[in-house]
């Protein structure tokens, strides 16, 4: 189910009654991988502005940008004059999405699950907002099948799993890190790793004393840089990670984080890349 409300629509609304509308030709997509989709579905030419995340494919880069999809104004989404907005989970702020409900812009909620099923159902899931059912039913056929390929193939390591630890920020001097239930503990799955904190969900702080009893074989980052991501030299003499079978290997992987953690058109290509990052395949 996709959450759908606006001009004449009840707050929830099942897919299958959002098909039944003619197809909007306005459309502001918020979150990378959503705007990847329509995309890949043939229709970015009914794209008329995206979020700051949606960094791929590069044409995107030319449509006005509404600002980061959690700090949304309503001022700037609604200067684009949006007949449909598409949206990954958790677009806000919460007064921001209040205003937009005020005036009456058909929102589509595409559901996030970070599994190989949760990409084949984000495809038909924005598809079905878009009222591009075939394109997105053949899109998920494709993607299924590159899925099932990659899955199968990282799970051919015969070796024991590679504990993962996903770092998603150093700024500070502070580990924040992955637990359960992202789409870094998903994609770690997929490539054949396991994760190394089961501990929490989210992504949260960690101590350095828990980062040390975690022992990951290898550190998981996005390649942004700067106040996030700390430089190998300075990654490895942090505290929490100096005795870390990680960093006696100094064994890190960098990766874009759209192509890394969307769970997208391209996870398949992605879980490949990361399996072969960790295991040298």
């Amino acid at each position: 189910m996709i959450a759908l409300w606006g001009a004449g629509v009840a707050p929830w609304v099942s897919a299958g009654a959002a098909q039944q509308a003619d197809p909007y030709a306005d459309v502001l997509s918020i979150g990378g991988s959503v705007t990847e989709i329509v995309y890949a579905l043939d229709q970015g030419h009914r794209l008329i502005a995206r979020d700051t995340t949606s960094t791929y494919p590069e044409k995107a880069a030319g449509l006005p940008d509404v600002g980061y999809m959690r700090a949304l104004s309503p001022e700037g989404v609604l200067s684009v004059r949006p007949e449909l907005i598409i949206s990954e989970n958790g677009a806000g702020p919460p007064e921001t999405i209040e205003i937009l409900e005020e005036a009456a812009i058909p929102f589509v909620v595409v559901p996030d699950d970070y599994s190989r099923d949760g990409v084949v159902a984000k495809i038909r899931a924005v598809g079905e907002a878009l009222g591009a059912i075939q394109q997105a039913e053949a899109l998920a056929a494709e993607v299924s099948v590159q899925l099932d390929k990659a899955v199968a193939q990282s799970g051919a390591y015969d070796g024991a799993p590679k504990k993962v630890l996903f770092i998603l920020s150093t700024q500070g001097g502070r580990i924040l890190a992955s637990g359960t239930n992202t789409a870094a503990d998903g994609i770690i799955k997929l490539a054949g790793a396991e994760n190394a904190v089961t501990a929490f969900e989210g992504y949260k702080p960690m101590t350095d004393e828990a980062v040390s009893a975690a022992a990951p074989d290898v550190i998981l980052m996005m390649d942004r840089g700067g106040d996030f991501g700390a430089a190998d030299d300075e990654l490895f003499a942090m505290p929490a990670i100096v005795a870390t079978p990680a960093a006696a290997n100094r064994a890190v992987v960098r990766m874009n984080g759209l192509y890394l953690l969307g769970f997208g058109p391209r996870t398949a290509e992605a879980v490949l890349d990361l399996n072969a990052a960790l295991y040298g395949s």
